[in-house]
């Protein structure tokens, strides 16, 4: 059988597309080349995501630019796509499946005949043929970004990556340089006994809403919430060959957690204020950050894994939170961050950690 190029690409090649981008823009291409008369189109994507509800890219046919737009869970229900396209001329849109979280496929055509508000009945009917053709790399396309999307919401966007490339080995992993902060409430115990269940969930939200928020902000990835706790890493980005430039990955990963810190410092700040205006306690927190090498892989039994960082580092970060209370301080530093930075830090001088073979040496930020 002798397909037009479009819907053959989609027969053959269009399932192994690398995301909906290139999908789009490929299937825009093809359209064109076809003699269709396109000016932009757009594919939209419901996601499983705590924040995310769709995902739009908007192809414009003279420029063969892709770029994305996103609808989240609180906000009206847009339509981004149908506006976009209205704006470049008539549409043509239509679900590709059955249900109401099917994908959105949709054309705009060259407004170029009088003023006509739609495609002839020709391009139409070959627009509904191509969305037939569609449907089974559309569908496929559509798990995947689902699969991604709730990878991420778990494990992280570094860390979900790894695991859809197929690293699923236990005990598999890399060796990786970072910094890492680890943070959890204080009396969380005590304050668990006092407050009802859903209080208490919505108070743990608002703290990791704080913490994870700042290191997403500043390029950092959260690998676990344990109880009250976060344990975050920002890792080395690649390596410089330049010797004037040797530490420079380091150095940035170590300033990066300390404004990540500095900006969790000033959201619980503001959270204490408002739990003070409606009568309730504030959260008092320690935070801690090191650097240093991590192995970076997956641990566990041997049909249930965990993600996540293990390895000295991890020890001494965790020991060193937990200096924070008997030091009256909220954030405490090490060495090796304090050696990689020039922000003015307050020196604490060296103390024991538990665990720990040698004494290591603390700061922490100047108060305001």
């Amino acid at each position: 059988m002798d397909l037009p190029s479009p819907l053959a690409w989609l027969v053959d090649e269009a399932g192994a597309s690398p995301g909906p981008e290139r999908f789009l823009a490929e299937l825009g291409r093809r359209l064109l080349a076809d003699g269709l008369p396109l000016s932009g189109g757009t594919l939209t994507l419901s996601v499983p995501h705590p924040i995310i509800a769709r995902r739009t890219w908007l192809w414009r046919a003279e420029t063969g630019a892709v770029i994305e737009a996103l609808a989240f869970a609180a906000a009206p229900q847009s339509e981004a796509g149908r506006d976009w396209l209205t704006g470049l001329g008539p549409v043509w849109e239509e679900p590709i499946g059955p249900s109401q979280d099917s994908p959105m496929l949709g054309w705009a055509g060259i407004d170029n005949r009088a003023g006509a508000g739609a495609f002839a009945p020709a391009e139409a009917d070959r627009l509904r043929e191509v969305a037939r053709f569609a449907a089974a790399p559309l569908a496929a396309l559509a798990a995947r970004e689902a699969r991604a999307a709730l990878l991420e919401a778990y494990l992280g966007r570094r860390s979900a990556a790894r695991v859809q490339a197929g690293e699923l080995a236990r005990g598999t992993g890399e060796t990786i340089r970072a910094a890492l902060l680890c943070a959890d409430l204080r009396d969380f115990t005590a304050l668990s006994e006092v407050t009802e269940p859903h209080a208490m969930i919505a108070t743990l939200d608002a703290w990791f809403d704080r913490v994870a928020g700042a290191v997403h902000a500043f390029g950092g990835e959260v690998l676990k919430f344990m109880g009250d706790g976060v344990l975050a890493i920002f890792p080395v980005m690649g390596a410089s060959d330049d010797a004037g430039r040797v530490g420079h990955g380091d150095r940035e990963a170590c300033e990066a957690a300390l404004r990540a810190v500095a900006a969790s410092r000033a959201g619980m700040v503001h959270l204490d204020q408002i739990r003070q205006a409606q009568g309730l306690a504030p959260l008092p927190f320690g935070a801690a950050l090191h650097f240093g090498e991590i192995l970076w892989g997956n641990i566990g039994a041997a049909d249930r894994l965990d993600f996540t960082a293990i390895g000295p580092a991890v020890n001494l970060v965790s020991r060193l939170e937990g200096l924070c209370k008997p030091l009256g301080r909220c954030v405490l530093i090490s060495g090796a961050v304090a050696a990689n930075t020039a922000t003015a830090l307050m020196p604490l001088g060296e103390h024991s950690l538990r665990g720990i073979t040698r004494p290591c040496a603390v700061f922490t930020l100047p108060e305001n």
